[in-house]
């Protein structure tokens, strides 16, 4: 089975977009991912009816209890048993759970164990422009450093604008060429028209719902869906081309 981890530690800059997007390119292409919600503060994959996403307890308290990782792991385990046919799994992880879980990783050497039971296991991370570029950059690079031979899916998120600093862009930065052999692909979603496609977008999130679902809706318009059938079609072909 395929394990496609989100992974950033700036919050509010599109983990649990990217889970949905995946989530749905993985159905609209023949299989049936298992969705997991590990972020204990904003559980927004889990609001999807259409994933079934479970949304994974690891709080004690006001704590994360680095122990509930466990159940995570368990879950992969017990899914698929190394079958390649099995199907693909997507945790959505929060910014505060960020720093446990990958120090969780790394000290238990969950990847080698999940790697010897014939499981694969991807990391997908996002950058964006404006005042997280910073932030988000430093997140690659921990990702990067700290645990090592997981290949790293980048997503430009240009929403808040795109990712250059002092006229470099993101591939251009020091960063990205210091670990670029990590790097499995890069996925941009695109900046997009505030007032039609953005607004079309952001409906649609704060709904959690499909593109599929909002095809089928009643509720929206004919513009409306042809926008957001476009939008689709881009990031499809996106993730095709990522070898997703």
């Amino acid at each position: 089975m395929q394990v496609d981890f989100i992974l950033q530690g700036k919050g509010g800059v599109g983990k649990s977009l990217i889970a949905s997007l995946l989530a749905q390119y993985y159905s609209v292409h023949g299989l049936a991912p298992i969705c997991v919600d590990t972020d204990p503060v904003n559980a927004t994959f889990s609001g999807y009816k259409a994933f079934k996403a479970e949304a994974l307890s690891i709080m004690d308290g006001d704590d994360i209890n680095p122990r509930a990782f466990d159940q995570l792991v368990e879950r992969i385990m017990a899914e698929g048993d190394g079958d390649e046919s099995a199907p693909v799994m997507v945790v959505d992880n929060g910014a505060s759970t960020f720093v446990p879980l990958c120090s969780y990783l790394l000290q238990n050497e969950v990847v080698p164990l999940l790697a010897e039971a014939g499981h694969g296991v991807r990391f997908h991370t996002v950058i964006t422009g404006g005042q997280a570029l910073p932030d988000t950059t430093e997140g690659f690079i921990s990702l990067c450093r700290n645990i090592p031979d997981v290949p790293v899916v980048v997503w430009i998120n240009e929403y808040f604008g795109r990712p250059v600093r002092n006229g470099k862009t993101f591939e251009e930065s020091n960063a990205y060429k210091t670990h670029q052999g990590r790097v499995h692909a890069l996925v941009t979603i695109p900046a997009v028209k505030p007032e039609t496609f953005g607004r079309d977008m952001e409906q649609m999130l704060k709904r959690h719902l499909t593109f599929a679902e909002i095809d089928a809706s009643p509720d929206t318009t004919i513009m409306e869906r042809q926008r957001l059938k476009m939008m689709w079609r881009k990031l499809d072909a996106q993730m095709d081309r990522a070898r997703l």
